[in-house]
């Protein structure tokens, strides 16, 4: 997909997103980066790494004694990464445009990766074989790889039930899946793996449960503030289901329920 057909959109309102998105998910993501044995010195590859933060997360962890590559279609993220990395003093941190599903040629000339990260990045490409295929050219052998990731993404839901958010649930799942991704991705992913000299070590998965006053909370709440208005530009939902949305999304918010929020799966493999 190009900049433009991104689904989820590179504007400020994504890129705030993004930032919060990394913040509330930093404690799972430390864990895995502890699993995966990830040290100081180490090459680190960021597959899909958006606005870089992550990308700063994974570069301060391996220290100016290592290195991370960032690899994103937008040029607009790629641009916010690299600025980020310049203004936190980060200067082993190197990100470049690029489609993840063409790694080999990308990565053209980059000596081998320890370690490689994927995070909700698979679910949106139309070939995540090739990119899959892609990350295990670019590992040395024993390097690791860690990908979060979506399955079973249609169990999102509010207590109490709402209509609204059961519609647009199903909205956001089709409206993917004519983009060329899958909301359910990791289903595909041990077959992947295997298939490209991956052994697979490790799936857990990850569920959370925000009420009005959790901070968890302001991950559905910023996600269907943000993409549920872009639904209606689409034609994949109804304005009046929107406003229903955001009504019963305030409802939560006093206190009035709970959010089961999307499962994350997280997949650890190595190249054998």
């Amino acid at each position: 997909m190009t900049e433009g057909e991104y689904i989820l959109g590179s504007g400020e309102d994504e890129l705030a997103r993004l930032a919060l998105q990394n913040r509330l998910w930093g404690d799972v993501s430390a864990q895995t980066f502890r699993r995966a044995q990830l040290q100081m010195g180490h090459r680190v590859l960021d597959v899909g790494c958006g606005p870089g933060y992550a990308a700063c997360d994974l570069a301060n962890l391996v220290t100016r004694y290592g290195y991370v590559f960032g690899v994103d279609e937008s040029k607009t993220f790629i641009d916010r990464a690299n600025s980020l990395a310049k203004a936190t003093g980060i200067d082993h941190l190197t990100a470049k445009v690029g489609d993840v599903q063409e790694l080999d040629q990308v990565l053209d000339g980059q000596e081998p990766f320890d370690f490689a990260y994927a995070r909700w990045v698979l679910c949106f490409v139309p070939d995540p074989d090739s990119v899959v295929r892609g990350i295990a050219n670019a590992l040395k052998p024993g390097g690791r790889v860690a990908v979060q990731d979506y399955f079973n993404y249609r169990s999102m839901t509010l207590a109490p039930r709402s209509r609204s958010h059961d519609i647009v649930v199903e909205a956001t799942a089709r409206s993917w899946l004519s983009h060329g991704g899958d909301p359910d991705i990791g289903a595909r992913l041990p077959a992947m793996f295997e298939a490209h000299g991956l052994r697979l070590d490790d799936v857990r998965a990850h569920l959370r449960v925000a009420r009005g006053n959790d901070s968890m909370f302001a991950w559905p709440n910023t996600w269907w503030h943000t993409f549920a208005p872009k639904l209606v530009a689409m034609g994949e939902l109804k304005q009046s289901d929107c406003d229903e949305l955001i009504a019963d999304l305030k409802k939560i918010e006093n206190g009035e329920g709970f959010v089961q929020c999307p499962p994350v799966y997280e997949f650890l493999a190595t190249k054998i």
